[in-house]
């Protein structure tokens, strides 16, 4: 493939974003060379400004779940439009899409629409030491919960009590409640409880975590949780702004069959648009402004595009739910894929989210997952990339499947990792 094109717009742009992107993992820093700039999508592919034809595994991380132009979307959004982009006031299509975000996830008694999940799981945390009245936050190393201050810590750091900044502009005043704990680690959680039993306000979690890598819960892990924020009175919030309406209708929380206080969604709630929600038990909910005292606003939450077309996603979804089968067995034939042609890798699915981690050792935390061979990782990208497929330019990303990608699409990707595999 050639990629003259992407190679010039990102040189110049360059000199007007940081690093020529506007979010960092798309500047390829961790696997090297250029960026490709997309310009249009449909179905399962991506193309770019050079002509270069892929099959997409990143679907804009996650929320093109029925694939790029779902038809039914595009209605939704085009009609949307016509009536205006923006009002700053409540609309129907605020209450429709809540209506039926409660009817999927019956644990969001209530909620409020934000425009991301940053500011999703920000505002949820808020809340969450609204009620309690408390200070502290427990949260788990190599989980990415947004780019707020207080969440941003070194997630390598091996401190159990508390956490620096990982971000330069962050003063470590911001991140002085935050606790950090070890992702299916048990003792490590017991621990903070035992040392701070009457100060955590809230654990805050991805149910399957997917910010280092794919890894699942271990057998027990969410139910331990569930237990200990409900001993000492803490609340328990799950992150699922990635694993909402992505590994079930239900999110994760219904796949595991464990119900936190408090959920955040994102993206994929908007259709693929700006969009967060975050939502729990009414006497929760009802701390927030304008009911409440803890404050909260935004001009463009439940803007009136997003949720047209969050409203067009979900009832997609909810009126085929053999989407979800199809997903897994699909995901399932790729893992049979990675592990015969690289069996000297590790690979984690759940659901239809997977990664493959260069080492041989399972990745069962952050800690596992920093050692995989991140070099192995970039040469195995490009390949790929310069063969057709776009998967996430990162070691510590996934692979997102869709409906749109066809039996075609799977046996193709199956056949370049085979061919990978004996370049690596």
């Amino acid at each position: 493939m050639k990629f003259e094109t992407s190679e010039a717009l990102f040189l110049e742009s360059q000199n007007y974003f940081p690093g020529g992107v506007n979010s960092p993992v798309r500047a390829f820093g961790s696997v090297g060379g250029a960026p490709v700039f997309i310009k249009r999508a449909s179905g399962s592919r991506i193309f770019d400004e050079d002509g270069n034809e892929y099959i997409d595994f990143v679907n804009s991380w996650g929320p093109s779940i029925l694939g790029h132009g779902y038809q039914p979307v595009i209605d939704a959004v085009r009609e949307a439009c016509l009536d205006g982009l923006s009002f700053g006031a409540p609309t129907k299509k605020e209450l429709i899409l809540g209506q039926l975000i409660r009817e999927c996830i019956p644990s969001m008694e209530m909620m409020r629409m934000v425009s991301s999940g940053t500011e999703a799981v920000m505002s949820a945390i808020r809340a969450a030491r609204g009620f309690t009245g408390r200070d502290k936050i427990v949260k788990f190393k190599g989980c990415y919960h947004g780019h707020s201050d207080g969440l941003l810590v070194k997630a390598g750091s091996g401190a159990l009590t508390g956490s620096s900044p990982d971000s330069a502009g962050v003063p470590t005043s911001y991140t002085e409640h935050t606790l950090l704990a070890s992702y299916n680690g048990e003792a490590s959680v017991k621990d903070l409880f035992e040392q701070f039993p009457e100060s955590i306000a809230a654990i805050v979690v991805e149910p399957v975590a997917a910010n280092m890598g794919l890894v699942p819960p271990s057998l027990g892990f969410l139910e331990f949780l569930r237990e200990i924020t409900t001993k000492y009175g803490a609340l328990l919030i799950f992150d699922e702004v990635i694993t909402g309406f992505r590994m079930g209708i239900g999110g994760a929380q219904k796949y595991y069959n464990v119900i936190p206080d408090i959920t955040t969604l994102g993206k994929i709630a908007g259709g693929g648009m700006p969009m967060g929600v975050y939502g729990g038990r009414r006497e929760i909910m009802e701390t927030v402004s304008p009911v409440g005292k803890v404050y909260q606003a935004g001009t463009l939450s439940g803007n009136p595009i997003a949720t047209a077309a969050g409203i067009a996603t979900i009832k997609a979804l909810m009126e085929q739910p053999e989407i979800y089968t199809g997903l897994e067995k699909k995901a399932g034939k790729l893992v049979s894929s990675l592990k015969e042609a690289l069996p000297d890798t590790q690979v984690n699915q759940a659901g239809s989210l997977l990664s493959v981690f260069f080492q041989t050792a399972p990745v069962v935390d952050f800690e596992t997952a920093l050692t995989s061979d991140t070099n192995k990782y970039a040469k195995y990208f490009h390949y790929l990339l310069d063969r057709g497929i776009y998967t996430a330019p990162s070691q510590f990303e996934i692979l997102f499947l869709s409906a749109a990608h066809t039996d075609e699409d799977i046996e193709t990707t199956c056949s370049i990792i085979k061919e990978a595999a004996r370049h690596l």
